[in-house]
């Protein structure tokens, strides 16, 4: 059974998510504070952990932070009700993997843990590597050889998805829903276009060897090797 842990300092909020997630097959624990949350993180090593960003003792990001310098590659969704873009790009680069604002819907949470758990099993590996380039997925830094590669944090995750998945044809529907979590294709969009064009501008920089290619009416393929 899949093991969810869920640290929430809102008890009925946590009432509401345990309930929905155990009736779908869920095993869930339920940790009220950040203190006694990260001593069950290291403890029972879940799936998947909920981490609410506002917690007593210790706060949420602080849990996560210390999880990731203990080398703890356990997805995690964080809850906040703060939800400037600032705020949101704190949390994903202290180390969350998602990020949902509160008032949410229920369904909404099921599905961004749904998507987080189909990430590939290799998943909890610390840094990925595809020809030259290098992504931490601890401290959040891409390099491509020697040179560093500033990336937002939907760059980050894009890039993240391709490297897992080198050499293999990416259609804009399945980066729409991968990445951007969407369950239906606009039928009018260049989102993916937009930032595609951002991440290459970024990888093949000038006199570099070509990796990300577009596959005309297809989609993009990152390629290991010419």
């Amino acid at each position: 059974m899949t093991r969810i842990l869920l640290i929430e300092d809102d008890a009925e909020t946590a009432e509401v998510i345990v309930a929905e997630l155990a009736d779908r097959g869920f095993d869930v624990q339920w940790a009220p504070d950040g203190v006694d949350g990260l001593d069950q993180a290291r403890a029972a090593c879940p799936d998947a952990m909920i981490v609410d960003r506002m917690l007593p003792g210790m706060d949420g990001l602080t849990v996560i932070e210390a999880l990731r310098k203990d080398r703890v590659g356990t997805p995690v969704l964080v809850l906040s009700a703060l939800g400037a873009v600032d705020d949101r790009v704190r949390g994903l680069r202290m180390g969350g993997d998602d990020y949902l604002t509160k008032p949410f819907a229920i369904i909404e949470l099921v599905a961004r843990i749904e998507a987080l758990l189909r990430r590939p099993m290799d998943s909890r590996e610390t840094t990925l590597h595809v020809g030259p380039l290098e992504l931490d997925l601890i401290e959040r830094t891409a390099r491509r050889g020697e040179r560093e590669i500033d990336l937002l944090p939907r760059e980050f995750r894009l890039l993240e998805y391709m490297m897992r998945r080198s050499d293999q044809l990416l259609t804009r529907a399945m980066l729409l829903e991968e990445v951007w979590n969407y369950k239906f294709v606009p039928a009018t969009t260049n989102l993916i276009d937009v930032h595609m064009g951002r991440l290459r501008h970024k990888v093949d920089g000038p006199g570099d060897t070509q990796l990300i290619h577009n596959v005309r009416g297809s989609g993009f393929i990152l390629r290991s090797r010419q």
